[in-house]
């Protein structure tokens, strides 16, 4: 199992990162590179507990589907999005936002597992585990940016 941990400060609230953060119009904003588009599911506005989105997106030159549920959400503090179908053999990513003085704390936890044994850790080792995290600083990146604006 492989684990993704990143940061993010923000000067804003945790409502408005929070919400920002399962926005799915947001997500295909933040994630344009990939052409991500959600095909199925909750396909626009903000996802909740128990709901399922299907991203249809382009990486390593191929077009791939992964559907998500999200099995746990708290309110501002903390929300969870699992694989249900995809690629991976096991995908897990927690978002957790916590109060800090003028700013949040924007914490994502990915834990994911390869297919394909030793050919799958391999390809994580040398490729995927570095594209996942650039993939998700992006989409921080711009989530930082959006949240910051709005709070002006």
């Amino acid at each position: 199992m492989t684990t993704i941990n990143l940061s993010t400060k923000i000067k804003s609230s945790k409502q408005v990162i929070f919400d920002l953060s399962r926005n799915i119009d947001i997500h295909k904003l933040s994630t344009a590179k990939s052409n991500e588009t959600a095909i199925d599911g909750v396909t626009s506005g903000l996802i909740n507990v128990n709901e399922t989105v299907t991203w249809r997106g382009k990486h390593f030159g191929f077009y791939l589907t992964h559907k998500s549920i999200i099995p746990a959400m708290n309110l501002y503090d903390y929300f969870v999005d699992e694989m249900v179908e995809g690629k991976f053999k096991k995908f897990k990513h927690e978002h957790s936002f916590i109060d800090g003085n003028g700013f949040v704390m924007m914490i994502d936890k990915i834990q994911y597992q390869t297919p394909y044994g030793i050919f799958g850790k391999l390809f994580d080792v040398l490729i995927l585990k570095k594209h996942l995290t650039n993939f998700i600083s992006e989409r921080n990146r711009v989530l930082k940016e959006l949240a910051e604006n709005e709070q002006k």
